[in-house]
């Protein structure tokens, strides 16, 4: 996996990070069980903060995706792939349901 951050985005680095990952896991090129790359490792390699990656990693484990081991490293959950589909399901039906309830007040008026 080969992650770029840009400096000129506008998008925190850690946001970069964590979508990077969050695409890898979900096109199948982070697959269940898979380790991601140490702390030091990949804030060494992107030439950022420790504290970086950090959020990063955090923030993924918030949402389901990874699971840090202690000891062992941060790695891809299982049900991480179905997991982000469920909620872009979730999200997408959310807009039709506001789509619907607008048409239908345009409708009605």
């Amino acid at each position: 996996m080969k992650l770029t951050i840009s400096s000129t985005s506008g998008e925190p680095i850690y946001e970069q990070i964590k979508n990077q990952i969050r695409s890898a896991i979900l096109s199948g090129e982070l697959t269940a069980g898979e380790a991601l790359p140490s702390l030091r490792t990949l804030a060494k390699e992107l030439h950022v903060s420790m504290l970086t990656i950090t959020r990063a990693y955090n923030e993924l484990g918030d949402e389901g995706l990874v699971e840090n081991m202690q000891g062992k490293g941060t790695f891809v959950m299982a049900h991480g792939n179905e997991l982000i589909k469920e909620r872009a399901r979730e999200r997408i039906m959310q807009v039709l349901r506001q789509t619907v309830t607008a048409a239908k007040a345009r409708t009605s008026n």
